[in-house]
């Protein structure tokens, strides 16, 4: 089939879901880069849909696929294999004691669905604080606390659902006298506003200790052991969903652990599965224990499936023989020490921020107003692909072009260097003719 066969079969036959489809035909992955169908190498800054954290193609990971689908991949959803059993006890000894109860889902918008029913089936409430930048994912609980797109046109969505600040330290207008972010004020302030808002059966706030599709959004330090305290002081449980930040990307394990602080239910999926359609719920034994009682379902097809497991624990067990979590700490200071010159060489980036390999840029038109630069944002992504880099961007109203960069964690140094000289000569490029 020709390349001009290929899209037109797919403007035929595939129904399009929100995303514009990057001009390029893609054959294969291997390590830190995708290949077209005439044949160049793409290097892959967003470890495809931010989840291959060891980049394309491991071999690890293939291996325990192809055994998985061999032996035992897929199990009446009553039944519990050793990949399972194995996982979850892999999975609590990189956690805090509390978090010692794990179910085993395959998506992200799966595990915080089945996060949310067990935090109101166990508070016997249903009211959920999300951030006004979310993204927890497309099915209908999830969707409900997601605000950075897709709830118009839809109807309403689940009742209850109430909205906080997202802590935007670039762009908030909560300030000190000297001019630096005031999150606590926002964040008490938003809180009031809840208060209010509330019917009085608030059940939890779920919440990304970085939002990436809102914008690479990271919460100061302090911020969430303070939203932690306010949830305790309603009876709320506080979800963390780090489908991206978990298995190393910032530089921990577990990004909740720079701030010392240990949620009720914790969300996995993305970078669990290396790439592959993962995902887990783990809470404490009090709460799983609770939610049994009052009988907790959530009886899916592929709940516990044995091929999902055997994935996951490659994808761990890779991540701490080979040290990537140290490797990602190493990484993000090379990676921001490049984009802070960038921002010294160019005028158009206004904000650089992020942890570890999860990092953005925030483009503006000017530096002192932080107009946003939608179109030049597009322009350089158009110009990093024809120079063989994928970026992707994220364009949400109020806010400029802003490029995540989220390389996968076996990534070389050489590698990040690449990329970023890359990203240089686009924003070169596109302002010279301009």
């Amino acid at each position: 089939m020709s390349d001009e066969q290929f899209w037109q079969q797919a403007g035929d036959h595939l129904i399009r879901y929100g995303t514009r489809w990057t001009p390029r035909i893609i054959e294969r992955g291997a390590g830190s880069y995708v290949h077209d169908s005439e044949g160049r190498a793409i290097l892959d800054f967003t470890s495809g849909q931010m989840s291959a954290v060891l980049g394309h193609a491991h071999p690890d990971v293939a291996r325990a696929v192809s055994e998985a689908v061999s032996t035992l991949d897929h199990l009446y959803s009553g039944m519990l294999s050793r990949p399972v059993v194995d996982l979850a006890a892999r999975l609590a000894a990189t956690m805090p004691e509390a978090l010692s109860r794990t179910m085993l889902l395959t998506t992200g918008a799966e595990a915080n669905e089945a996060a949310l029913k067990l935090a109101k089936l166990v508070t016997g409430r249903y009211e959920v604080v999300s951030f006004d930048r979310s993204w927890h994912g497309m099915t209908s609980g999830a969707a409900g606390a997601t605000y950075s797109a897709g709830r118009a046109g839809y109807g309403p969505p689940i009742p209850g659902n109430l909205t906080l600040a997202t802590p935007n330290a670039y762009r908030s207008p909560f300030r000190h006298p000297d001019g630096s972010y005031d999150w606590r004020s926002e964040l008490e302030y938003g809180f009031a506003l809840i208060d209010q808002a509330s019917a009085g059966s608030l059940a939890a706030c779920i919440v990304e200790p970085i939002l990436s599709s809102g914008g690479i959004i990271e919460m100061p330090v302090g911020y969430l052991a303070r939203l932690r305290e306010l949830c305790d002081e309603r009876g709320m449980l506080l979800v963390l969903d780090e489908a991206q930040t978990g298995l190393g990307r910032t530089g921990t394990m577990y990004a909740f652990e720079r701030d010392g602080v240990v949620p009720d239910i914790l969300t996995l999926s993305k970078t669990l599965g290396g790439g592959l359609p993962v995902a887990t719920v783990t809470t404490s034994a009090e709460i799983e224990e609770r939610a049994h009682e009052r009988g907790f379902l959530f009886f899916t097809t592929h709940v516990s499936d044995p091929l999902a497991a055997s994935v996951a624990l490659t994808v761990l067990g890779v991540v701490q023989r080979d040290g990537l979590v140290e490797r990602a700490g190493v990484l993000g200071k090379q990676l921001t020490g490049r984009l802070l010159a960038l921002q010294e060489k160019h005028e158009v980036v206004g904000d650089v921020r992020g942890r570890g390999l999860l990092q953005g840029i925030e483009l503006v038109l000017d530096r002192e107003t932080k107009e946003p630069a939608d179109t030049l944002g597009q322009e350089v992504t158009r110009a990093c692909l024809d120079r063989g880099l994928h970026l992707n961007i994220v364009q949400m109203p109020g806010m400029g072009g802003i490029f995540r960069l989220a390389p996968p964690l076996t990534a070389s140094e050489a590698e990040i260097d690449a990329g970023i000289d890359i990203l240089d000569d686009a924003l070169t490029a596109v302002l010279a003719g301009h």
